[in-house]
């Protein structure tokens, strides 16, 4: 997907070298992030692309402070409009999350809760932010409603979450993530639990809802296929780093960093306009154990063409041109 000609050029939040370790009953804490930093701007879909384990999750429930107790903020800063999201109290916070920042969650099975109506959850968020008599709140969520996609808004109003297939429920979450007009969701794997038909379906609604209210997402997921035609921009994260960082369409067609071109070569077959292929795709070796990170690339194991610098040293970021970022040695640093 090329970039939206009408995006926002505001910096709406600003992750800047962001560590966050989990703290283990015995051994060593699990450094998650390492100094990871990544810019999201007014009304722009960024996608966060990495493995099971490589952070990604850790990066978005820091965005909206929601990590569990056992995890430690090790330094950097999470600005949001000017404000250091770090630095707020838990009441602070309150204000922000649902009404500025939401959360579309990965399994809404999981997150919705089965004996408490649809609209009665929905209307909890709007309670929780906004002023409005309960007709007013009945109308907005009719409204919330018809805009993710339901004819028969009466039906879901009523409904009971145990009562809906999983893309209605699914629906349901982003109309309550949009129940105030927030100016950045986080979606976390939002269509992992759903099947191909129904993952295009929930992927052109979030697309829609971006453009049509100027909304900034952030989109997690493992699979490129599902960033490909949704996002503007895509930072991929190996390890607890983001390794590197690019427009959408020049990542799956020229991807710089050797664990960017596997993650695109697995997938290559699905991707339109990619120049790497191969029949039999797979990724060896396994990534590394965050409770010791050695010296050097954490990548260089898993790369038959590592030089001996990449054991020597750890990478430093290079911009590759004025849209590109990437942590590899091959690139000058």
């Amino acid at each position: 997907m090329k970039g939206n000609p009408e995006l926002s050029t505001e910096t709406l939040a600003l992750v800047h070298r962001l560590s966050v370790a989990y703290l283990l009953d015995r051994g060593q804490p699990v450094r998650a992030l390492d100094q990871a930093s990544l810019e999201i701007r007014s009304g722009e879909l960024v996608g966060i692309l990495g493995e099971s384990g490589s952070g990604k999750s850790t990066l978005a429930a820091a965005l909206l402070r929601l990590l569990p107790a056992n995890a430690r903020y090790d330094g950097g800063s999470i600005r949001f409009r000017g404000r250091d999201l770090l630095e707020l109290s838990e009441a602070e916070l309150r204000r922000i999350r649902g009404a500025q920042i939401a959360l579309i969650p990965q399994d809404p099975a999981l997150a919705l809760n089965p004996v408490v109506q649809v609209s009665c959850q929905i209307a909890e968020v709007l309670r929780a932010h906004v002023s409005m008599t309960a007709k007013e709140r009945a109308r907005r969520i009719e409204g919330l409603l018809s805009e993710v996609g339901f004819d028969q808004t009466g039906h879901i109003y009523h409904a009971y979450p145990h009562q809906l297939s999983g893309g209605q429920r699914q629906r349901v979450a982003i109309a309550q993530a949009m129940a105030c007009r927030p100016q950045l969701v986080i979606a976390d794997e939002p269509t992992s639990k759903l099947d191909a038909s129904l993952q295009d379906d929930i992927l052109a609604l979030m697309r829609e809802i971006g453009r049509r209210h100027g909304t900034a997402f952030v989109v997690i997921s493992h699979d490129p296929t599902v960033l490909a035609g949704l996002v503007d921009r895509v930072a991929v994260m190996y390890a607890g780093r983001i390794v590197e960082e690019g427009p959408t369409e020049e990542i799956f067609r020229r991807p710089l960093h050797p664990y960017t071109q596997a993650l695109v070569r697995l997938c290559g077959r699905y991707l339109p306009n990619t120049n790497i292929r191969k029949r039999f795709p797979c990724m060896d070796g396994e990534p590394p154990n965050l409770t010791g990170v050695g010296v050097g690339c954490r990548f260089a194991p898993r790369w038959p063409e590592k030089m001996e610098v990449c054991a020597e040293r750890d990478t430093e970021e290079t911009t590759h041109d004025p849209c590109r970022r990437v942590s590899c040695f091959k690139y000058g640093n």
